[in-house]
């Protein structure tokens, strides 16, 4: 059954998807943050593969045919922000100052926290690219001389982690206002939280999208300055 499977050419993409859909069944039946979809098609697949003894080499022979999508589908972000753009002029320095801080506030926070744990400098610029896209970040790391593999695994954690805990996060800190949420969730977790960002409203998710964006970039040109703090 396995070595049928490793065979089969779209597999890897069409276990993903399957259990992509099962993860917005559930979320939308129970309605639970805790029920993302994307971290329990991660968590069945895994499974999967163990149970059915499929290595994760030929699973990705196919899986990797949707990774091709992640570029083209970030781009497709700026939709939401070009309906959006009167709003952002009238905003422009509140949204520069909220993704300036968010960018360099989650850099510190790497730093604090890997010289609290002592770990070394290939983790620490491992971790540092965990808040921006897989596509941006996985260049970054490799570029600084960290694990690429681990890079992806931090920013998926971090975009689930913020995509799970929004919601309740912003109703213990009475944050209301959509361009400050929207702005948390891209800045923080991506484009995993820009999913969360657009469910909540137009105005979250056209700002999250411009976070994607611009905190890419900054932390492109601060992660290799703040590497050198350790």
């Amino acid at each position: 059954m396995s070595d049928f499977l490793a065979r089969s050419l779209f597999f890897g993409a069409g276990i993903s998807l399957l259990f992509y859909e099962v993860g917005l069944l559930l979320k939308k039946r129970f309605k639970l943050a805790v029920l993302n979809p994307l971290l329990i098609a991660i968590l069945c697949v895994m499974a999967s593969l163990k149970v059915l003894g499929v290595p994760y080499s030929d699973y990705n022979a196919g899986a990797q045919y949707l990774s091709w999508l992640l570029t083209p589908a970030t781009v497709a972000l700026a939709v939401p922000l070009y309906e959006e753009l009167g709003l952002l002029r009238k905003n422009l320095p509140a949204v520069a100052g909220g993704i300036l801080a968010g960018t360099f506030a989650g850099l510190a926070g790497i730093l604090l926290l890997c010289r609290v744990f002592a770990l070394d400098h290939q983790l620490y610029v491992t971790f540092l690219p965990k808040s921006i896209t897989t596509a941006i970040g996985m260049g970054v790391a490799e570029e600084l001389g960290g694990v690429a593999a681990l890079t992806v695994a931090a920013i998926i954690l971090t975009g689930i982690l913020g995509n799970v805990a929004a919601e309740g996060l912003f109703r213990l800190f009475r944050i209301h206002d959509p361009i400050a949420r929207g702005l948390a969730l891209g800045t923080g977790a991506h484009a995993i939280g820009t999913a969360k960002a657009m469910e909540l409203g137009e105005v979250e998710g056209a700002m999250s999208s411009l976070s994607i964006a611009v905190a890419g970039l900054l932390t492109v040109a601060a992660a290799s300055v703040f590497a050198q703090f350790l």
